[in-house]
């Protein structure tokens, strides 16, 4: 879907990368390559989601002249540093500020524009199609059955304003219905259950002819993890292939 300047709710809720193509136009439209008109001048922007694509979403916006600037993420705010569970020299989940976040500041009485556990429940038209906000309610996560779920905070159900709305999600984690087709174990984190200790039987799945790497079985990571794991993995299943362990096997 290509984004126009007036965004429906329709439009929104049909989904696209609407962050990465509206940050695209933007920089081509520097370039004097797009006349199309989409901008975030005098509007009121929430941007969904975090990391590098939403702050520059939320400069953009800011540089473009946005009469407001809202940024939801949907896990709970970062502590300000490591915690236990977060050591060196695993890449730090702690709390921080990018230049996205301190130039929209001033938009919001110089306080942090990030509202956290927020969960987008709707988007509200005016009854002509045009957007004019979203219905929203706060999350908490506890563990149930091992695993870490959202739960909704009874009472906490709001609306927020807003004629533009950027997407900048993210992954989730691997699609559950998938591993359940092939008899794969899940992890804690909901990420496909696989031994990764550099020996024999690494990616390897609950299903012996199922092997798993990359994000889907160490969670969301760089992309040099996972061109490191699909190389590893493809040596597993050579020599799992090779080996009198396959039911294929014929010497």
């Amino acid at each position: 879907m290509e984004p126009t300047a007036s965004l429906s709710h329709q439009e929104l809720l049909d989904g696209g990368d609407v962050s990465s193509k509206w940050r695209r136009w933007w920089g081509t439209k520097k370039n004097g390559t797009d006349p199309k008109a989409l901008d975030a001048k005098d509007r009121k922007v929430i941007v969904i989601g975090g990391g590098d694509t939403g702050n520059d979403c939320i400069g953009t916006a800011v540089r473009q002249g946005a009469k407001s600037v809202i940024n939801l993420e949907l896990m709970p705010q970062p502590p300000k540093s490591r915690s236990p569970s977060n050591p060196w020299p695993h890449w730090p989940i702690v709390f921080k500020v990018d230049y996205g976040h301190e130039e929209a500041a001033p938009l919001n009485g110089n306080k942090d524009i990030r509202e956290y556990g927020a969960l987008t429940k709707e988007f509200l038209d005016d009854g002509n199609g045009n957007l004019k906000g979203i219905k929203m309610v706060n999350v908490r996560w506890e563990r149930i059955d091992g695993q870490m779920r959202m739960v909704e905070v009874p009472g906490s159900e709001k609306m927020l304003e807003a004629d533009m709305i950027l997407l900048a999600l993210g992954f989730l984690g691997p699609e559950h219905p998938l591993a359940t087709a092939f008899g794969v174990d899940m992890d804690e984190r909901g990420n496909y259950k696989a031994l990764y200790q550099r020996s024999e039987g690494d990616f390897q799945t609950s299903n012996s002819k199922v092997f798993a790497a990359g994000d889907c079985r160490r969670g969301q990571s760089l992309v040099v993890w996972a061109i490191k794991e699909g190389r590893d993995a493809a040596t597993a299943v050579n020599s799992y292939l090779n080996s009198g362990d396959y039911p294929g096997y014929a010497s």
